[in-house]
């Protein structure tokens, strides 16, 4: 009997059959499926060396510094009554002239107050009264940075940003404002000191000022500050260079910093990588009028003993000597014999001042204070104001290619004092005589008319004279500190100081600027 053979699969076989398919048709719609496709490589990640952040110490210092805004009473505008509370000058023509129909005189008429316009149904705060007068009230006028350095509120900022101020408000860090005075400012460094109106007793997080005589050009800063009232903003950058002096005073001894700082930073500190403050941001340089990256702080140990004299009295006093003083440069030091461009050279002892009574005298290069070598008048300058007025003080003093020693009490330096004088008129002696040549210096000279000097009458552009700033109209007073009357007297200095084997005469010239020292060649001719 045959065995009947089936044709058809059985159901299991189908199943497997198409199970086998799909697969066969899934793998070629979407690839291998999840659990049995290969794992592809992993994206591309670069293991970074490490670089120090900035992050610990924005963290730790950023709620000690704030920002400064300020108030000042804005007197009235016009007090004349006439309605116009705005002042326009087109080309000579004032607001009245403008024709009628012109569209800042209809805007102002509207809104600004002309006495035709509906200026009362504005309301009291919009630009007058009813009268048309604008009366004075507080205004916000300057913003700037500050620091808090002690817990109960004493904050620091530039003196340019409080001057003039009559109120004062402090953002802190978190947004919130508080009132706060005027402790006590000092224009010549341009350091202020606020106190925050701490009635709640708060204890505020500060900062300290670091030891700058371990700063070193090239060490990290943070700048931290408000430019433009964006809030708090960090900016970092190296210390540049040290000791900078940029025309703004007596005591200029700046960091440089190159770092963007920008207006409203002023102020504001700038911290070591322990979040110490090694200076107060206070200038930038600026020929494009934005920021290029260079600015110039206060350094710590300047600001950190004027900080404590206004916090105690809420002011700074100052030892004065009262001389007026230039640099030694090399060409005068030649000429005085002395064997260093360096000390601080007087052109004119102040009349009554402290100096001038202990006889120090105008040709007289001060070397040392009390033993310690001078560097420059700006090294002079700062050392006597940190004198207490009353001290006694020892100078070194070249004179006369010798040295000598000057003892000078130091005064109290007051704030209409000046270190410069004019020097007293000499009576004539002689007859005018006509002028006369001195052609090894390249420049002509005829006597004063009150016989004090002599007139510079003429300078030959391409002498050594000319290209140290001699020109027509000077009055030079003395050569080699001994006075002159004539070129009579300037020949005989010159020759004395030929013999002696200089090459350079020191001559004293005045101008309308003031009186300065110029060394000149005399070993031509």
């Amino acid at each position: 009997m045959s065995k009947q053979i089936s044709l058809r699969p059985s159901l299991k076989t189908v199943l497997k059959t198409s199970t086998v398919a799909g697969l066969a048709a899934l793998m070629l719609s979407t690839g291998i499926p999840a659990q049995v496709v290969q794992s592809f490589a992993e994206p591309v990640k670069v293991t970074a060396p490490q670089v120090a952040s900035f992050g610990d110490v924005v963290d730790a210092v950023s709620p000690a510094v704030v920002s400064v805004r300020v108030q000042s009473d804005v007197k009235p505008v016009s007090d004349e009554g006439d309605g116009n509370s705005f002042n326009f000058n087109f080309g000579g023509r004032g607001f009245d002239d403008l024709p009628d129909d012109h569209p800042l005189k209809r805007f102002f008429r509207e809104f600004g107050g002309g006495q035709d316009g509906p200026r009362a149904d504005r309301g009291p705060h919009r630009f007058g009264d009813r009268d048309g007068k604008r009366k004075g009230h507080m205004r916000p006028t300057s913003q700037g940075s500050g620091f808090i350095i002690s817990e109960d509120g004493y904050i620091v900022t530039n003196n340019h940003v409080v001057d003039d101020g009559a109120a004062f408000t402090i953002v802190l860090n978190d947004g919130s404002e508080v009132d706060a005075k005027l402790v006590g400012k000092d224009s010549r460094t341009d350091l202020a000191v606020l106190k925050i109106d701490n009635k709640e007793n708060r204890k505020f997080t500060y900062v300290s000022f670091a030891d700058d005589s371990k700063v070193r050009v090239g060490d990290w800063v943070v700048a931290v500050g408000n430019p433009f009232g964006l809030g708090g903003t960090v900016t970092a950058g190296i210390i540049s260079a040290r000791g900078r002096d940029i025309g703004s005073g007596p005591y200029d001894d700046y960091l440089q910093i190159d770092a963007a700082v920008n207006r409203g930073n002023s102020g504001g500190p700038a911290f070591n990588l322990d979040g110490q403050v090694v200076g107060i941001n206070t200038a930038i340089f600026s020929p494009s009028g934005g920021n290029v990256g260079i600015a110039f702080a206060i350094p710590a140990s300047v600001a950190k003993d004027v900080v404590a004299d206004l916090m105690k009295d809420g002011k700074v006093e100052r030892g004065w000597l009262g001389v007026q003083i230039q640099p030694v440069t090399k060409d005068i030091a030649e000429s005085l014999g002395l064997a260093e461009a360096q000390g601080a050279l007087v052109v004119e002892p102040q009349a009554g001042s402290p100096g001038e009574k202990a006889g120090i005298k105008k040709g007289d290069v001060i070397t040392a204070l009390d033993g310690d070598p001078i560097k420059d008048p700006r090294d002079l300058a700062k050392r006597v104001a940190l004198i207490a007025p009353g001290t006694e003080t020892e100078f070194s003093v070249w004179r006369n290619g010798k040295s000598e020693t000057v003892k000078v009490e130091i005064a109290k330096l007051e704030a209409d004092q000046q270190a410069s004088a004019s020097p007293d008129q000499a009576t004539p002696d002689e007859p005018q005589s006509s002028e006369e040549e001195l052609a090894d210096l390249g420049i002509a000279v005829s006597p004063s008319d009150d016989g004090n000097g002599v007139t510079v009458a003429a300078v030959d552009p391409d002498s050594d004279a000319s290209d140290r700033g001699l020109k027509e109209g000077d009055r030079i007073t003395s050569v080699n500190n001994k006075e002159i009357k004539s070129a009579e007297d300037i020949t005989k200095v010159i020759d004395q100081a030929r013999k002696d084997g200089r090459s350079k005469a020191l001559f004293q010239v005045e101008t309308d600027g003031g009186s300065r020292f110029v060394a000149l060649p005399i070993d031509q001719g």
